[in-house]
């Protein structure tokens, strides 16, 4: 009975559900629940943009957890609009309640009028990846009084946010996000931070805030996630405990200059994620930092901590993320990675750590990337636990440091390494094998490697960049063993000692190579590899022993540097992209092509140390707005310099150095305003001295010397003519009449300064920098580099006279002064004294006379001392540098004398104390010993005074004063009376 009971129950039941069922499915068919007014503004609101195809679809699926698609595309007039994509209503009033048209395309401009701000119900608002591109966040965003979650991140917002924003006081989750151009107006963050009490996500990433940190975020109970990264934050966040059980987020990171210690938070928080990068941080990190226990992700890099790391770091057994580079951290890194055994990345670069890497790293079975770099790390790098123990292992990064001995024989066996880079220590030994193919990276630069390169190099094939540069690595490679790495980009095997051989079928390698370096290597023979037709921009091949050079259709060659090798015959015209082209010291001959000239983005042209003759073309000046150098030095050119150079050029240096070039010095020269080098030394140039150049604002080195300039220097009406001159070199000429003492006196502006306050660097630039040939101390020397500081005048065998002026002294950054070979008269000036940097002085054979001044001994920097064949007279001074002279500083002046000649000196060629040395005397006899004297007699006569009043009036002491009284009255008597007899 009850079973058929329950039975009829059981039929009763499904009978109602099914026509229960058949209701609703009718009602949902033939009833919208959407308003007409909503859908009507939902199209409008569609229609005011257009949908382009987002640059950004991988973020809308990393970051966005969604799958971008144009959502409006599927919007249609007539249906119900609460089943459109991105549409949510309440199933009651059919309002909008939800808009998330997130990653959908949507490009155009909100305005202040949209029909978005129609829709008074929303609770939830997501417009992030889209391109809302001169939109703002306009008051009409603050009318969603219901709206709980707002999300405009990543959308091309600008301008002001408006306050309005504030009075969402129902908000939980506000995004801002990555709107790079937007900001808040003072105050408005202030007010945002009051009102919206019921925040539990806010992320701020990159919007300008440019505020004090507002610390009373940090009492908000209910934050959960809190992302202030880039946005200009300052001051310094509270040290007091932070009490936010739920916080499970905090980046604060790239608001440079918001400091404070590390966070002290209480025992019991939620924190996952904590990020300050690139703020300034500072102090040690504190034992309570092993309270975070959840923590998963520690990003410390580039802030301002130090001292060494708690061990209390080993609590942290849920991190996953740890990088604490870029600091100031010291001492020995602690072996706290036994209980860390979640760690994915590990970062400790850039830091003073030293020691060994802690073994427990070996314990890590889920790494997959370990940076150690620029630290003082030495001894050996731990292996891994078992054989599968890195099997996750991608990047090993420990470059700068001073590990040596030979790599780890671990290190070829991962399965899953991307990028190996143990530059710039002191490994040795050979290259092992690799296992696997899939690295992409290799450096191994900057160690002591020798033997050939491994094989198994040569069979990567995802291989993308190998840096091999700057070991001890021999051996003959052929072009074919490239044949397989068709993805690599990078190539630098310079420094070593390799050779390389051409393959008869090579042009298909390297298809997508962009920077070959082969430099100061032992190549030889024809190079004519054809390599990255398409993609090859740096070319390399200097130092090296190659005879001929195939030039190859490359489309992108900016740098092409062939110096320093042993090509012949004509000039290789380089590819017209080139901006950089060097095959300076080779034996090319032949005449320039008026071709090169149609290289018209040529920053650097050095043809230096060749054979080339002939006239230069007249193209050379003008062929190029953004030439800088043009190095011709030591070839055979005649003719004239080129008499054309562009407006407004950016010509730097020009060398023509060591040709057979004659005329004049052109007079267009006057519009290369950035000029700095000028060298026209050593060719026939027949012309007056160039005054005119001494307007050029930037002149830093003028060499003149051996041509056949001639007559008077005279005087400029340039009011500061050469302001920036350091080197000046005349000599050899048939310049004549007296030292131009106008224009040293205006070289005080560039030599009148304290070294110690400038920055010492070369002239030029990082890849290219000039040189020069200057004669100092006796040698001709060639300056691969120009120190700044550096400073020298020559202005020997010409024909000036009169005496050397006192002004020369003040140029006190020289380091070489050679007037010899002159007519010069008169004193050697006692201003040379001033001079403390000078290394080389010579003023022979010219006609000075009277003594050698005793004060040039304090030119404690000089080496080189030439005063020979003048009328100089009396004693050689002595002490300091002019001990270390010989003979041939002083031959021929037959009236000096004294070490290191043999003639020596009579009481009469003994000087007498300059006037210096006097004052410096008197002024010490008058205030040390004086004063020393009337001191004592002081504490003299008072204790004397004191023993007259104790002792009443001592017997002794009124003898011996009333007996000298006696006696000064009885002189005074004397005088008074033979004073009567002669008058």
């Amino acid at each position: 009975m009850m079973s058929k009971l329950l039975l009829i129950c059981f039929l009763f039941f499904l009978s109602c559900s099914h026509l229960l069922l058949s209701s609703s499915f009718s009602f949902s068919n033939s009833t919208k629940i959407c308003p007409h007014g909503q859908a009507l503004a939902l199209l409008q609101f569609k229609n005011s943009f257009s949908v382009m195809h987002s640059s950004w679809p991988w973020e809308c699926d990393e970051y966005g957890d969604t799958t971008s698609y144009p959502k409006t595309e599927y919007w249609k007039e007539g249906s119900d609009c609460c089943s459109w994509d991105g549409v949510s209503c309440d199933l009651v009033t059919g309002h909008v309640i939800e808009l998330d048209l997130s990653c959908s395309w949507l490009s155009g401009t909100i305005h202040s009028n949209s029909t978005l701000f129609r829709f008074p119900h929303l609770q939830r608002l997501n417009l992030a990846f889209n391109n809302f591109s001169g939109s703002s966040v306009s008051a009409g965003f603050g009318r969603f009084s219901s709206l709980t979650h707002l999300n405009l991140s990543e959308s091309k917002f600008s301008g002001l946010i408006s306050p309005e924003i504030s009075h969402l006081s129902n908000l939980v989750s506000l995004d801002l996000s990555w709107n790079d151009a937007a900001e808040f107006a003072p105050h408005s963050f202030d007010s945002l931070v009051q009102n919206l009490t019921k925040l539990q996500n806010l992320h701020l990433s990159s919007i300008s805030i440019s505020l004090v940190f507002p610390n009373s975020l940090l009492n908000r109970s209910s934050l959960i996630s809190l992302d202030l990264s880039s946005c200009g934050l300052h001051g310094r966040l509270t040290d007091n405990d932070i009490h936010l059980p739920k916080l499970k987020l905090l980046n604060l990171q790239g608001n440079y200059i918001l400091g404070g210690n590390f966070p002290r938070f209480s025992e019991n928080n939620s924190l996952i994620y904590l990020h300050l990068s690139f703020t300034n941080f500072s102090g040690e990190l504190p034992a309570s930092i092993g309270n975070l226990k959840s923590l998963q992700t520690l990003y410390l890099f580039a802030c301002q901590f130090l001292g060494s790391i708690p061990a209390s770091l080993e609590n942290l057994t849920q991190i996953t993320f740890l990088n604490l580079g870029g600091n100031h951290f010291s001492g020995k890194i602690p072996n706290v990675f036994y209980n860390l055994r979640n760690l994915i990345l590990v970062g400790f670069s850039r830091n003073n750590f030293s020691g060994q890497i802690p073994p427990s790293i070996g314990n890590l079975t889920n790494l997959d990337f370990i940076d150690f770099s620029y630290n003082q790390l030495e001894g050996a790098i731990p292996s891994p636990e078992n054989e599968n123990g890195f099997a996750s292992l991608s990047s090993v990064l420990l470059r700068y440091n001073l590990f040596k001995g030979t790599i780890p024989s671990w290190l070829y066996t991962l399965p899953s390494l991307v990028e190996l880079d143990l530059s710039h220590n002191k490994f040795t030994g050979h290259i092992g094998e690799f296992q696997f193919d899939s690295l992409e990276k290799i450096d191994l630069s900057m160690n002591e490697l020798h033997g050939s390169i491994p094989t198994s190099i040569f069979e990567l094939v995802n291989l993308s960049s190998l840096y091999l540069f700057s070991n001890d690595l021999s051996g003959v490679m052929e072009t074919s063993n490239f044949e397989k790495l068709r993805n690599l980009i990078d190539l630098d095997l310079s420094n070593n000692m390799l050779s390389l051989t051409m393959s008869v079928h090579s042009n298909s390698m390297l298809p997508y190579i962009q920077i070959l370096d082969l430099s100061h290597n032992n190549i030889s023979g024809m190079f004519s590899w054809n390599v990255g037709k398409d993609t090859l921009y740096y070319l390399n091949l200097s130092y090296n022993s190659i005879s001929g050079f195939e030039m190859q259709p490359w489309k992108s060659m900016k740098i092409l540097d062939l110096h320093s090798n042993l090509l012949q015959g004509p000039l290789p015209t380089p590819p017209n992209s080139t901006f950089f082209f060097s095959v300076s010291h080779n034996k090319l001959s032949g005449e320039i092509s008026p071709l090169i000239c149609k290289a018209s983005s040529m920053e650097i042209l050095d043809l230096s140390h060749n054979n080339f003759g002939g006239m230069l073309p007249h193209c050379l000046g003008n062929f190029s707005k953004y030439l800088s150098v043009l190095n011709l030095r030591r070839n055979q050119f005649h003719g004239i310099i080129p008499q054309t150079f562009l407006k407004g050029n950016s010509i730097r240096t020009l060398d023509f150095n060591g040709n057979q070039l004659e005329g004049l010095v052109p007079q267009s020269l006057i519009i290369c305003r950035e000029l700095e080098v000028l060298d026209l030394g050593n060719n026939k140039i027949n012309d007056t001295f160039p005054h005119w150049l001494g307007a050029l604002p930037k002149l830093h080195v003028l060499v003149l010397r051996s041509n056949h300039f001639h007559g008077h220097i005279g005087f400029s009406k340039i009011i500061s003519p050469f302001m920036s001159l350091r080197i000046i070199d005349l000599a050899h000429n048939d310049f004549e009449g007296d030292l131009p003492e106008m224009y040293l006196r205006s070289l005080e502006v560039t030599m009148n300064i304290d070294e110690g306050t400038m920055t010492r660097e070369y002239m030029g630039e990082t890849y290219y920098e000039d040189s020069t040939v200057v004669t100092i101390k006796g040698l001709e020397l060639e300056f691969e580099k120009i120190l700044n500081t550096f400073a020298t005048i020559d202005l020997s065998n010409n024909k000036f006279q009169g005496e050397i002026p006192e002004s020369i002294g003040n140029l006190n950054l020289l380091r070489g002064l050679n007037l010899s070979h002159n007519y010069l008269t008169g004193h050697i000036p006692l201003s040379l004294k001033n001079l403390k940097m000078l290394e080389s002085l010579d003023l022979s054979s010219n006609k000075l006379s009277g003594r050698i001044p005793q004060e040039l001994t304090s030119l404690t920097f000089l080496e080189v001392l030439n005063l020979s064949q003048n009328h100089l007279i009396g004693f050689i001074p002595q002490g300091n540098q002019f001990q270390t002279f010989g003979n041939d500083s002083y031959y021929g002046n037959p009236g000096l004398c004294g070490f290191p000649l043999s003639k020596r000196c009579t009481t009469d060629d003994i000087p007498y104390p300059s006037q210096e040395i006097k004052a410096n005397f008197e002024s010490r006899f008058d205030w040390k010993i004086t004063l020393m004297g009337y001191g004592c007699g002081l504490v003299i006569g008072l204790s004397l005074g004191c023993l007259i009043f104790l002792s009443g009036k001592p017997e002794w002491l009124v003898l011996i004063i009333n007996k000298n009284i006696h006696k000064k009255i009885v002189r005074n008597k004397r005088s008074a009376r033979q004073g009567a007899r002669i008058s």
